[in-house]
């Protein structure tokens, strides 16, 4: 809707300042010449609206010009108050700071804008962590996150799962992610990852960084999440196994499907493996919804845990 864009227009400028007309078209995914006309409506509203020509030049509004406008559509502020961070914000710190917030927000909405948030709240709840998680204290989540805001240099003692396990690290820490009720700091050199429960101890030094201008956080993430799960599964298994099955238990994991179900209903698939021992024991759940074809190590150890039990059980 032209409204919509009108407004959409006025407020990129008045966060971000000047913006070309090819900037504002492609952030609106409409055509230059739109954006020639949404401008003219612009000027003849009344805002304070003004364009340079020339290499550096673009569209501004006035010094000093302000709107109240939020533009915030009944989506927008459905999805506002979906927000499930207030346990993350309170973990931070900033739980009064959230609720301040999303109470002055909600005072501001029209009626049938704050009728929309209001039933959003209190029908919907996201609750990010597992069932079987426990909860990990973190102690020095606060200064984490406050040496993340001022780009200050940490001095930490750190537990990590093999030996030496206790060691000292000079991290320059760029941004924090919360995975699955778990809080992880991604710092530099390097980039790497640490677990934030994981820190023994922590000196915020006066020591300042500068975090890298290319650094993209979530980029950071999703990169380091496949290259873990490659990581995590070097080796691989072929089996026979049930569709439903093979979709609900290994979920995740770049499992290749070779033909449709047979006979039985199994259909034969690869799937990545941890390790001989792990893919032992993570099989053996499976029960009689799979069988190991391939590698036939793994295939031997599980048919003498099959014979042992079946002596047992005899």
């Amino acid at each position: 809707m032209k409204s919509s864009r009108l407004v959409s227009i006025l407020l990129l400028l008045q966060t971000r300042g000047r913006l070309t007309a090819a900037q504002l078209a492609e952030e609106l995914e409409v055509s230059v010449r739109t954006v020639y006309r949404d401008v003219e409506a612009l000027g003849a509203a009344g805002v304070p609206l003004y364009g340079d020509a020339g290499h550096a030049g673009g569209y501004r509004l006035l010094d000093g010009y302000r709107t109240r406008l939020t533009g915030l559509t009944a989506g927008e502020a459905e999805a506002l108050f979906l927000a499930g961070v207030p346990g993350p914000a309170a973990e931070l710190g900033l739980g009064s700071v959230l609720a301040a917030a999303q109470l002055k927000v909600r005072a501001a909405l029209p009626g049938e804008l704050r009728e929309h948030a209001d039933r959003v709240s209190g029908r919907f709840h996201l609750d990010a962590p597992g069932w079987y998680a426990r909860a990990e204290e973190t102690p020095y989540l606060t200064a984490v996150a406050d040496a993340v805001w001022n780009g200050r240099v940490l001095d930490v003692r750190y537990r990590r799962w093999r030996e030496p396990t206790d060691v000292e690290r000079r991290l320059e820490p760029y941004g924090l992610v919360l995975k699955a009720g778990r809080w992880y700091v991604v710092a530099g050199p390097g980039p790497r990852t640490f677990r934030v429960d994981q820190i023994l101890g922590l000196t915020v030094s006066d020591e300042e960084f500068i975090r890298p201008g290319d650094f993209d956080l979530a980029a950071y993430w999703t990169a380091y999440q496949r290259d873990f799960h490659e990581r995590l599964h070097p080796g691989e298994a072929v089996v026979r196994i049930t569709p439903t099955t093979l979709a609900n238990a290994f979920e995740g994991r770049a499992v290749t499907v070779d033909g449709a179900p047979d006979g039985d209903g199994l259909v034969r698939a690869t799937v990545p493996v941890e390790s001989p021992a792990h893919a032992h024991d993570e099989f053996l759940r499976l029960g009689t919804a799979v069988e190991v074809l391939e590698p036939p190590e793994l295939r031997a150890r599980i048919a003498g845990t099959v014979a042992e039990l079946a002596r047992r059980y005899a």
